[in-house]
């Protein structure tokens, strides 16, 4: 049993630990500059990761599993609600084949080390296949992907520090890089130009806080916002339950059966999927 100050079923206090420094991450994003550059993501982590290897908080607790269970399938529709369709097809064009051809890219690299390191790496056709749905779509794909294959939730822990410590210092050299006199003279920087001039109007002290601006809000749009997220939730889960069961899986049945079960009776496939319809009959609601 794991010797913490805070102990795994101390639910409260966990749970309260976790809101508090969130809140503390993203106050410190929007107040100060050097957290803005690192994001109040990196910041939460961080602190979690002092947390955890001082003693003070546990790396395993039912609290953490409510996060995957319960949070995570929310987060996924309510991050989309605000996707317009139609200005997706009319608007990305080149920038849409890019990013289609930086994730065959991506596949191809997560094959490539697969097999490079797969005698070295436990369960590294999971973490393959989380990390490069995290590289292509975010955090929640990369728990979409963990979720679906039933991924260890200490190599979870594990992927998820690397992963973030990781995309940290790729996003820091990111960020130097167009504040280098050599690329500044060599590459247009028109972004950034506009900013350092003053004439996209930030309003606070630092990007995160201007962008993250108060907005007209109101108690109705909070109920539906959650309520569809949970109705939609609800509803792809339990038709990728029915489907899972109706489509026949295993050794006993042809690659192609196994294909339409792993499309159709996964539901966080599904959910996407279903969002995406709802988004796209429904715009006005949305």
């Amino acid at each position: 049993m794991e010797q913490t100050l805070i102990k795994a079923d101390d639910y409260v206090t966990l749970w309260g630990i976790i809101v508090v420094w969130a809140s503390a991450s993203i106050y410190l994003e929007q107040r100060y500059s050097w957290a803005a550059k690192i994001s109040g993501a990196i910041v939460a982590l961080i602190g979690a990761i002092i947390l955890s290897n001082t003693g003070i908080i546990p790396t395993a607790s039912p609290v953490y599993d409510a996060v995957w269970t319960f949070i995570i399938p929310l987060a996924i529709p309510l991050l989309l609600f605000h996707v317009k369709i139609k200005r997706i097809w009319q608007e990305s064009g080149r920038l849409l084949i890019i990013f289609l051809i930086s994730s065959i890219g991506t596949v191809a690299g997560v094959i490539i080390s697969f097999f490079l390191l797969k005698d070295h790496i436990p369960v590294l056709d999971k973490l393959g296949a989380m990390l490069s749905a995290s590289y292509i779509g975010g955090g929640v794909n990369f728990a979409a992907m963990a979720a679906k294959f039933k991924t260890p939730g200490e190599m979870v822990s594990a992927a998820v520090v690397a992963d973030n410590l990781m995309m940290a210092i790729y996003f820091v050299v990111l960020m130097m890089v167009p504040a280098i006199g050599f690329f500044r003279r060599r590459f247009k920087t028109p972004h950034v130009d506009q900013v350092e001039s003053g004439s996209i109007g930030v309003e606070g002290k630092t990007l995160a806080e201007s962008f993250w601006k108060r907005k007209d809000i109101s108690l109705k749009d909070i109920a539906l916002s959650v309520g569809t997220a949970f109705l939609l939730v609800i509803v792809s889960f339990k038709v990728a339950e029915f489907l899972d069961s109706a489509i026949p899986s295993g050794d006993d049945v042809s690659f192609f059966i196994n294909l339409v079960n792993g499309l159709f009776g996964d539901k966080y496939l599904m959910l996407t999927t279903l969002t995406f319809l709802v988004l796209a009959m429904f715009p006005r609601y949305f």
